[in-house]
């Protein structure tokens, strides 16, 4: 849901090598741990579809402040998982730079906002089914936190980065970006909320798909028999 609307050259060299650095490092992580460990095959399916189903919304820009929009990689990440939701969240990106949609040099900032969100997202809602929530009540919630987290890291990028031209103290800027933080929080939950309502769905027709498995075979072990 978050992303950094700037054009190139608007941070200055020390930040994109630093935020390009980051998202090369995590990309490589996570590359190891998909060839170290594999993936399942219906986990593959997943992540064609999240991938198209992200970047399609991705495209539907609401412009407010800058731009503001909706990714579902809450959704992705809760359903592709944490490693697959990082490489949607940098095909994702590099699509929509190719498009206009972001600066090529912002690719390793804005990889990092989004396949933060899908990490948040996959953890929250593993922990919170974990507790015994209800499906809605987790995925929604989990993908809020998702977002929510996606929302500040990318608050802080810039912050931290500095714009290059803007006239605004480092003060006046903060404010400003924090507006900003603020209406994606609000959208973050319409996102979290819509994911509650498909992964409820999924869970009532495929709970596989969603990891309910093993929940649900749990429940029937435990459950008392005549």
């Amino acid at each position: 849901m978050a992303h950094i609307h700037l054009g190139e050259g608007s941070f200055p060299l020390w930040a994109l090598v630093l935020w390009t650095l980051l998202g090369v490092g995590l990309i490589s992580a996570v590359v190891y741990r998909v060839r170290k460990g594999g993936i399942k095959t219906h986990q593959i399916a997943l992540a064609g579809i999240g991938a198209a189903a992200s970047f399609a919304i991705f495209q539907l820009n609401i412009p407010v402040w800058g731009g503001i929009h909706m990714n579902l990689t809450g959704l992705v990440g809760i359903l592709a998982g944490p490693l697959l939701g990082a490489l949607i969240a940098l095909v994702v990106n590099i699509f929509s730079a190719a498009l206009g949609h972001g600066a090529v040099g912002l690719l390793g900032a804005n990889t990092l906002v989004n396949a933060s969100e899908a990490i948040v997202a996959y953890y929250a809602f593993k922990t919170l089914m974990g507790m015994d929530w209800d499906v809605f009540p987790a995925s929604a919630s989990a993908a809020t936190l998702g977002l929510s987290a996606g929302a500040f890291l990318m608050g802080a990028i810039i912050v931290i980065s500095g714009v290059n031209g803007s006239a605004l103290p480092r003060g006046d800027l903060t404010v400003a970006v924090a507006g900003l933080v603020g209406l994606n929080l609000g959208v973050a939950v319409i996102e979290g909320l819509l994911t509650g309502f498909i992964v409820q769905f999924l869970a009532s027709v495929r709970p596989d798909l969603v990891g309910l498995t093993d929940r649900d075979t749990r429940e029937e072990t435990t459950g008392v028999t005549a």
